[in-house]
């Protein structure tokens, strides 16, 4: 016997572990990498990014588009950096809401809080919608108009579905969704190398037809950020992930590196497409539609909604368990109902924080559609909000890097450069993207996210206020006595 089969059979005492983890309740370290991987690109929802964003895109950039969305590239891959200094160190559900409390303290934390929160309701909301609005296409397309009612109707059953799919377990809930985006983005992939295959590999059209503007580079960049919005969510499923610290950091990163291949192919196919039938993806108002027209496949419209209606489903169901487990950690310090911070005993998912979140996410686009408002304007107005709000938490959480290297003793200069050129880049981005939205009539979408967040902040000063709690917020998971060889309290 050598000494390694003696200190398992008799290992030596570690003294001062708890026996339960703050974060108790949730299923600790089960889930695969491919579970976090499937989180992680749900909620970006790539398949319906590419065949939707290059058009919303193009219409600012212009000749720049290229380069807009190899600037977005680059500051989402300096945001990953930053946020994985975090990863790296600290499991906890609250994601970058724990982060920011152990970097900047609690009253910037609440501010996260509340622009994550307002940026994963919103996002949920534009999924739910975008995918109510593909499958009535699909439905339109068979010869039976959806009006706004019957849109609707749709919506509920699609929040139902994904209300359950989150509360029955996580690990279906990624797998699921990891299957979803899979077959999306395979059929999105195939239709773009068809496209190329038969048009011929040839110089962008729209991409170098004119020297670039670099203010409207800047603002195509800043807009082009807002499509990689929810890669972070991965984090939150640190607490259920196996060796979560090696895991996440690498399935941030290679969301950002991916998907932004993605939608560089997806740019290009569409651009080159349209070019050689001498139309513009600037000029077109649904290039999908238009390239399935110009090349006599109208199947491949078809199946560019159906694609979009799953991969929504997929990013909405990804967001819903995000925003449940953003929850959760809230409840756990005392900031919202403690009600919220329960799990079930044996599925072992937050199911009050997602039963408390989903029906009032689905209520409002609900009653805007049976009152007649278009659903296109909607989601425009809802993802405008919940890109704000996703661009100031990336801010603030990359704010946070340098003063908690120093709390921790590890500063060193190469990750505070990354971080701070972040941080600039996305103050930035984030005043431009406001910028341009205000002066485009989309002020609304920015008026939503600051009400909305701004009650919500307040709504948690408030609480904490009343219930004279000490402002002692960051939990996260710890080891337990369980976790290690003769651990004990």
């Amino acid at each position: 016997m050598d000494a390694l089969d003696r200190a398992v059979l008799a290992p030596p005492r570690v003294a001062g572990l708890p026996r339960t983890s703050p974060m108790q309740g949730l299923d600790r370290r089960r889930l695969d990498p491919v579970d976090v991987l499937g989180q992680s690109v749900a909620a970006v929802a790539p398949a319906g990014v590419a065949a939707t964003f290059p058009l919303l895109i193009s219409g600012v950039a212009g000749s720049g588009l290229i380069f807009a969305m190899l600037i977005a590239v680059a500051v989402m891959l300096l945001v990953t950096t930053s946020i994985n200094q975090f990863a790296r160190r600290i499991v906890a559900p609250g994601g970058l809401y724990t982060f920011t409390a152990l970097g900047l303290g609690p009253r910037f934390a609440l501010g996260v809080a509340a622009s994550l929160l307002a940026g994963y309701a919103f996002i949920v909301a534009f999924a739910l919608m975008g995918s109510s609005r593909a499958i009535g296409n699909l439905i339109t397309r068979a010869g039976l108009p959806v009006s706004g009612a019957g849109l609707s109707v749709i919506l509920l059953i699609l929040a139902a579905t994904c209300l359950t799919i989150v509360i029955v377990g996580v690990r279906i809930s990624t797998r699921i969704t990891l299957v979803i985006e899979a077959i999306a983005v395979t059929a999105i992939l195939a239709l773009v190398v068809g496209l190329i295959v038969r048009v011929g590999w040839r110089e962008p059209g729209m991409a170098f037809s004119a020297p670039p503007d670099p203010i409207l580079v800047a603002v195509g960049a800043a807009l082009a950020i807002t499509a990689f919005v929810g890669f972070e969510s991965a984090v939150t499923l640190g607490v259920e992930a196996r060796r979560p610290r090696a895991v996440v950091p690498r399935v941030l990163t290679w969301t950002v590196i991916g998907t932004g291949i993605l939608y560089m192919l997806a740019t290009y196919g569409q651009d080159v497409g349209l070019g050689a039938v001498g139309q513009s993806l600037t000029s077109s108002s649904s290039p999908v539609d238009d390239l399935a027209r110009a090349y006599g496949v109208d199947w491949a419209a078809v199946a560019v909604d159906a694609i979009v209606a799953t991969s929504f489903l997929a990013a909405a169901i990804a967001h819903t368990n995000a925003l449940a487990r953003v929850l959760l950690a809230l409840a756990r310090d005392g900031v919202v109902p403690t009600a919220l911070g329960r799990t079930h005993r044996r599925l072992r998912t937050p199911w009050p924080a997602a039963c408390a979140a989903v029906p009032v996410i689905a209520v409002g686009p609900v009653v805007l559609l049976l009152l007649g408002v278009p659903v296109w304007p909607l989601m425009q107005t809802t993802i405008v909000a919940a890109a704000a709000g996703f661009i100031l938490a990336y801010l603030l959480v990359c704010a946070s890097v340098p003063r908690f290297l120093t709390r921790v003793g590890e500063r060193t200069p190469r990750p505070v450069i990354v971080a701070v050129t972040a941080a600039v880049a996305l103050l930035l981005g984030l005043v431009t993207h406001l910028t341009v939205e205000i002066t485009r009539g989309s002020g609304l979408g920015v008026a939503a996210f600051g009400l909305v967040s701004l009650g919500v902040f307040v709504s948690f000063h408030v609480r904490l206020r009343r219930s004279g709690r000490p402002a002692n917020i960051g939990s996260y998971d710890l080891a337990v006595q369980a976790d290690v060889l003769g651990g004990y309290g």
